[in-house]
């Protein structure tokens, strides 16, 4: 009886120091693990800006449009030597010296190689547009890149075997002068004068010879009796 008594002692006792214990253990702080991609919040795209009106390209008296204008092709261009002569301006004689090149490096051609510059009124439908637009604020003596689109150099055809069809082209210009008339060509040299030479002449007779003189000719001896025409009855 003492024993069972002593065994349920010690049971009670263990039984209220484990639940002692468990009610003073703290807790253990729960940890909510998330995937990446639900932490990560992707940035929405921003809205298109709308672009403002330009009032130019609807003026008074026109009709509206709605949308923003768009650019076909344009003439793009480096100047690489700011000249300090004139500026350029339309309706001119202007004097070129250039280079031109496809877009693949093909040098098709050239003043500068043949020593002789062109000349050509600046804006008279003459050249490509794309040199009719190109010289627009330069300066005499001043040197420029142009590239040109195919809409303002040889169109789609192109000019084969040259220029093939829809190239885009480069060039290196010069204004090297301006004027109000074309310039003037350099006269041709004239050719040196040789001395005549007659086939028909005599050599020089030798020193101390005679000239020889020649006989005049004689006149032919007249006639006895002049001649008549035959009347016309035949007496």
């Amino acid at each position: 009886m003492t024993f069972k008594l002593s065994s349920l002692a010690l049971l009670a006792t263990l039984t209220t120091g484990a639940t002692a214990q468990t009610a003073t253990a703290p807790k253990k702080p729960v940890v909510h693990r998330t995937t990446a991609a639900a932490t990560t919040a992707k940035p929405k795209p921003a809205a298109p800006a709308t672009p403002v009106a330009n009032p130019a390209d609807n003026p008074p008296n026109v009709p509206k449009v709605v949308g923003t204008p768009q650019p076909l092709y344009a003439l793009r261009y480096v100047d690489t030597v700011i000249g300090t002569g004139p500026i350029a301006v339309p309706r001119k004689f202007y004097t070129v010296h250039y280079t031109g090149w496809l877009t693949d490096g093909t040098k098709f051609d050239s003043s500068v190689d043949r020593g002789t510059p062109i000349t050509f009124p600046y804006g008279a439908r003459q050249v490509i547009p794309g040199w009719d637009t190109g010289f627009e604020g330069m300066h005499v003596g001043g040197k420029r890149r142009l590239y040109i689109p195919y809409q303002l150099a040889y169109g789609e055809p192109g000019r084969p075997p040259v220029i093939p069809a829809k190239a885009d082209l480069i060039f290196d210009i010069e204004l090297v002068g301006m004027s109000d008339t074309p310039p003037q060509p350099k006269p041709e040299p004239k050719p040196e004068a040789k001395p005549e030479t007659n086939p028909e002449a005599k050599p020089n007779a030798e020193p101390g010879s005679k000239p020889e003189t020649s006989a005049p000719a004689e006149s032919p001896a007249p006639e006895a009796q002049p001649k008549t025409p035959p009347h016309p009855e035949g007496l």
